[in-house]
């Protein structure tokens, strides 16, 4: 890779997926690095605006091309006054960008069967990474939840990829009533995984690590962690990882991350300073 490059980039197309807006944006040379995994920071409230902080979103892929054709996709759940405006946006305005960013989701070296989990509009990067996998000849199965149906993501495309999909809603309106992890193993058995993917809500991607761990399967997460810069700088998306020496240091999710491995995830201490973090005895004042 060449690294990330900003990017004015004019919206190509504009779909209401659910209760989420799917962007088609014309980005040729963040198109052209993309790797399953990777997300861009948008600038959001126009030339203006007081929201000085850019929006991150994992991309759902790209169409490379030349300078006029290659294409990024990226998936927007509105929250609140940034994705907002983003919402309202039109075919043909600009946008602008900052990308590839982040580390991509690690393929295994030897085609290896695996299971996708992706909770909500997290199930958006999973739809590349499945065509990845089924390209380099590793047996797929995909499991996809969410609260209700309409918070869905992706369900035709992965049935494409995949042939079938497992789906949950917590409250029954779509697939079976309940959580990813109550079919999770029904998936894992099926494929015979030897890894699992995810990406989605802290609270699904620490239940998913610790079926991984409890089962002997490795587990690689995408996290959805808050990130102002999205390039490393303010440290406001820090968790705490154990490293390969076995201690815990504060990493940045926008430029370690957004993937990890979730057994390395301190997950019960997210958003809090552990005793034995590397470091924690001088921040312990502040």
């Amino acid at each position: 890779m060449t690294g990330p490059v900003q990017h004015r980039g004019e919206i190509f197309a504009m779909q209401r997926v659910g209760d989420y807006v799917q962007f088609t944006v014309v980005a040729p040379r963040i198109a052209e690095e993309f790797r399953p995994g990777h997300f861009v920071a948008v600038a959001v409230g126009g030339e203006n605006t007081g929201m000085i902080l850019r929006r991150a979103f994992a991309l759902s892929g790209a169409t490379p091309g030349n300078q006029f054709a290659g294409t990024v996709q990226f998936v927007v759940a509105e929250h609140g006054p940034g994705t907002r405006w983003l919402v309202q946006r039109r075919v043909g305005e600009f946008l602008d960008l900052v990308g590839p960013l982040g580390q991509p989701f690690p393929l295994p070296a030897q085609p290896a069967p695996a299971v996708l989990v992706g909770g909500g509009y997290g199930a958006a990067p999973l739809l590349p990474l499945a065509q990845a996998l089924l390209d380099a000849g590793s047996p797929i199965e995909i499991v996809l939840g969410a609260v209700t149906a309409s918070r869905l993501y992706g369900e035709l495309p992965a049935k494409r990829l995949a042939g079938q999909v497992l789906v949950t809603t917590d409250d029954g309106s779509a697939g079976q009533q309940g959580v990813v992890t109550d079919v999770l193993a029904e998936a894992v058995r099926r494929v015979e995984a030897q890894i699992i993917y995810a990406c989605g809500p802290m609270g699904m991607l620490r239940a998913v690590s610790r079926f991984a761990e409890a089962n002997g399967v490795r587990a690689q997460v995408a996290v959805e962690e808050a990130m102002a810069c999205g390039i490393g700088v303010c440290m406001t998306c820090v968790l705490p990882v154990r490293g390969d020496d076995g201690r815990t240091r504060f990493v940045r999710s926008c430029v370690d991350g957004p993937v990890f491995d979730g057994s390395r995830v301190r997950w019960d201490d997210v958003g809090r300073l552990p005793a034995d973090l590397v470091g924690a005895d001088a921040m312990g004042g502040h």
